[in-house]
């Protein structure tokens, strides 16, 4: 009697122990660490932040300081007074704005408008991030699973080949028998060759996302309870998906741009001041003071009668800008529709999947038992216990990627209802990156000489040093780094961890102060 292939290697592949194995949360945690993507999208939120100090100033007290060493080269007719050809001067000017229009007051709204889109693109970059994250992780278990299961055909199919010979050699099988049993064979080697270049490839995609190479993957979490109808996930995803939040809050700050715009008719009134000193080296003619100075404070009301048409130019740019925002609204509205109902269409079909390829497995066992008994008697041939056991390999294979695509598509519909991001998932016991403690820092910044040190980069690198070309085009001085993983000072992540992943409802994050 040949071995008999049975879901016991499907198990341990999927079932692995998680003593030693890594688990999806360390890959979460990984990739939040170390993620290019999610690193870079923090820096450009960093960038948003700033535009609310930029705006700001535009309403602050304006303070200019002159010095001027003058000589005079010639002085002829009634301008030689004869005093001293050397002067120094010394001024200072002083400029507040009083009223500009409500240039300023709509700028500083439209600019924290778009700090709050910007967090929300950072909650949405976290959500794809971890959805990439988890498919990374999810197609290595599933292409490792179908790597062990085609080599245990292989080693089945190579029993079978020589069991068909020894019984080809005494006149029990033809030589037909033989010829199908070797085909059968290198169809599986080259199944398994296919299998492993799959397997290698996605190792190759998890080093890219997660940071690193696999090693031993335990199974995942199972996933939390997940709307029962397509329409309550819409809703749900209409509520909190970040890509929505971000849009809408993108067409707000538009508005506030078309009133900056139309603020370019209006009056603009300024307070000034200044003062002068000036001193004429070496004296003055006769019993005239050689230095002298001269202070003044005004109004000052600028009113525009013509500008060749500038303010309804730019006003109806921005007016166009930001109706191409509201149609992007309208346009990612209909996207969180579609991308809810298709990842619940996928979860819900994924279940299904997972059952009848159960069903599928247990009657292929029982079936290839049954043929190969019937072979023994002489009531099988040897094609119909090869054709037996390509199908419960075929089951076996429908069946891990349906546990593959039943995960991914449930935390795909976890993403459309905006409950993907970092703090949604409870990889911490708070939040892991605070984009608030950077706006505090920045907006409302008076210094003209206040500055951030050099950016080193935060997300890690993957090249080993057996790939390093001689002479790389990303070198060590470039990025000014050491390829570890930076201190948690650096990252904003907390060094106190959750013991297990933990899904609760996301909601908006706070608006700026």
């Amino acid at each position: 009697m040949l071995p008999r292939i049975i879901t016991g290697s499907l198990i341990a592949a999927l079932l692995a122990s998680s003593a030693i194995a890594d688990t999806l949360r360390d890959a979460l945690v990984s990739a939040y660490r170390t993620n290019p993507t999610l690193t870079g999208q923090r820096e450009n939120l960093k960038a948003t932040d700033a535009n609310v100090a930029i705006a700001k100033a535009a309403g602050r007290p304006q303070v200019s300081a002159s010095v001027g060493l003058n000589r005079d080269l010639s002085r002829r007719g009634i301008l030689n007074t004869g005093g001293s050809k050397t002067n120094v001067s010394v001024g200072a000017d002083l400029s507040y704005p009083l009223f500009n229009g409500g240039r300023v007051r709509n700028s500083v709204n439209a600019a924290k408008t778009r700090v709050e889109s910007g967090r929300a693109t950072l909650r949405a970059v976290e959500g794809d991030v971890f959805t990439q994250a988890v498919a990374a992780y999810m197609d290595v278990i599933r292409d490792r699973a179908i790597v062990e299961l085609n080599q245990n055909n292989v080693k089945v199919l190579e029993t079978n080949l020589e069991a068909t010979r020894d019984r080809f050699e005494i006149g029990d099988l033809t030589r037909t028998d033989v010829a199908q049993s070797e085909a059968r064979l290198q169809l599986g080697r080259s199944q398994l060759a296919t299998a492993i270049g799959r397997e290698t490839g996605s190792e190759a995609v998890y080093r890219q996302v997660i940071g690193h190479q696999p090693g031993q993957l335990a199974p995942p979490p199972p996933l939390p309870p997940l709307p029962a109808t397509a329409d309550e996930a819409v809703r749900i995803a209409l509520a909190n998906n970040p890509d929505l939040v971000a849009v809408t809050r993108e067409a707000v700050a538009s508005g506030y741009d078309v009133r900056v715009a139309e603020a370019l008719r209006l009056p603009t009134v300024s307070a000034v001041g200044s003062g002068t000193y000036v001193n004429q080296l070496g004296g003055a003619p006769g019993n005239l003071p050689n230095t002298g100075s001269q202070t003044s404070v005004g109004l000052n009301l600028g009113v525009p009668l013509f500008q060749g048409g500038l303010p309804s130019a730019r006003t109806r740019q921005a007016q166009a800008i930001e109706g191409q925002t509201l149609e992007q609204v309208v346009g990612t509205e209909r996207a969180v529709v579609s991308t809810a109902r298709s990842a619940f269409a996928s979860y819900d079909a994924a279940q299904k999947a997972i059952q009848s390829n159960t069903v599928a497995v247990q009657a292929n066992e029982l079936a290839l038992e049954g043929a190969r008994a019937e072979q023994s008697v002489g009531t099988r041939t040897v094609l119909d216990v090869l054709n037996a056991e390509q199908e419960l390999l075929q089951s076996q294979v429908a069946l891990v990627t349906a546990k593959r695509d039943s995960y991914v598509a449930g935390f795909q519909l976890l993403n459309a209802m905006g409950q993907a991001e970092a703090q949604a998932l409870g990889l911490d016991g708070g939040p892991l990156y605070d984009p608030l403690g950077n706006y505090r820092r920045v907006a409302n910044n008076w210094s003209d000489w206040a500055s951030d040190p050099r950016h080193h980069p935060v997300a890690t690198r993957t090249v080993d040093p057996q790939e390093m070309p001689a002479t790389p085009v990303v070198t060590q001085p470039l990025l000014s780094s050491p390829q570890t993983p930076p201190p948690a000072s650096q990252t904003g992540i907390s060094p106190k961890q959750a013991d297990s992943p933990a899904i609760v409802p996301a909601g908006v994050t706070q608006p700026p102060q």
